[in-house]
This record gives C-alpha cells, structure tokens and sequence, in this order.
C-alpha cells in the first residue's frame, strides 16, 4: 500500500480532481468528513495533514509520497525529500512588493524585507549582489511596509488583490510556485513499481 501525506485545504481539494480525473476512487476522500486517514480500494492511504510536517513524516519512512506546495519545499532540507513531479496546480507566484514609491526610493543602509520565507528571500538579494535585513514574520505580512516596518515584502501572490487593497504593488516576480509530488530514498528503493504507477496515471494539467 502506497502511503501519501496531502496537504489540507485548497491543494487538497485540487488534488481530488486530478485524482477523480485519473480514475481513482475519491468517493471516500470527498466524504471524509473530520477523518485524517482515509484508505481507499486502489490500494492507497491518503493522510491528511499540515505542509509544514510532511517532510517530517517521509524523513521518518511513515509515508512514501507527499503532496506539497514548492513554497514549503524551498524553506526546507533538501536533503529530506526527492521531488518527482510537478501537478501544475496551486500556481502562485514569489513576489517582491512594497508601496509605489518603493522604485525610487534611494537606500543609504540596508533594505528590511519582511517574509515568511527567509530563505527564498536571502537567496533572491544575494542573486541581486545585495544585503538585506530580514524579518520573519508569519501573519499578515502586508502590514509590515505600510506601519514602516520594513520596505517591502516577499511574499506569495496569487491574484494580487490583498496587495491591492493594502496600497502596495508588485515591485519585481521572483519564482513560479505550484505543488509537487515528492518521495524519500525508502519508497523509491522498496516501492519503485507502486510509485511509479501511481505518479503515470496521474493526468497532470489536464483540463
């Protein structure tokens, strides 16, 4: 039995499709109601939790396959994880955004970037040749510029409304986002034929 940890929410739900699309039984998964594990007749064990934990779980060996935002797996050991395949859903994008008048701003010190994903984010100025302060934060972020916080923001955007109605703007793209299929050294070495299926029948960016 292949065992896939799916992140809660909206890719969960996006991944449903697929799943319906690909002949999979998702009558249990859509009727779960509070349930975490579902097990289904194909032969696989959905477990519903937190993008967050998922790399913690296939770094255990307690799940074969992850379903994830590129998002979490940018902040995270890449050394924990093997990415194995692109769904082409949950597309998003990294932005750098501030207010208008961010562009013509002249910095005499370092620029403070506010971010849930420092990582990215240090990684984006140090391709620019330049250092930043950064504060992490994990709430509504778009506060941080317009209280003066901070100058700007990298954050993901999906539409761009939030930004919108908080007077702030795309300053610069980073990166496209989607969710991603990964697996660990474990189940690639003891279930390659289930995995291998499994990701083939998958009819990824299908309309």
């Amino acid at each position: 039995m292949l065992k896939i940890a799916v992140t809660k929410g909206r890719i969960e739900k996006e991944f449903c499709k697929i799943l319906e699309k690909s002949g999979y039984n998702v009558e249990p998964i859509i009727n779960k109601d509070r349930k975490l594990i579902i097990k289904t007749n194909d032969n696989l064990e959905y477990i519903f939790v937190k993008s967050s934990d998922i790399i913690t779980y296939l770094d255990y060996g307690v799940v074969d396959v992850g379903i994830i935002g590129k998002d979490t797996l940018i902040e995270s050991d890449k050394s924990k994880y093997k990415e194995v395949a692109d769904l082409k859903i949950g597309k998003c994008k990294f932005c750098l955004a501030s207010k208008p008048d961010y562009k013509n701003k002249t910095f005499n010190r370092k620029k403070i970037i506010a971010t849930k994903y420092p990582t990215l984010t240090r990684e984006f100025f140090n391709g620019k040749n330049e250092e930043v302060d950064i504060v992490k934060l994990n709430g509504s972020i778009e506060v941080a510029p317009i209280i003066q916080l901070t100058d700007a923001i990298v954050d993901l955007v999906e539409t761009g409304t939030t930004l919108k109605s908080n007077g702030l703007e795309i300053i610069e793209e980073i990166c496209d986002v989607s969710t991603r299929i990964i697996t660990n050294e474990k189940a690639v070495e003891n279930k390659k034929d289930e995995l291998n299926t499994f990701i083939k029948k998958l009819r990824i960016g299908e309309e």
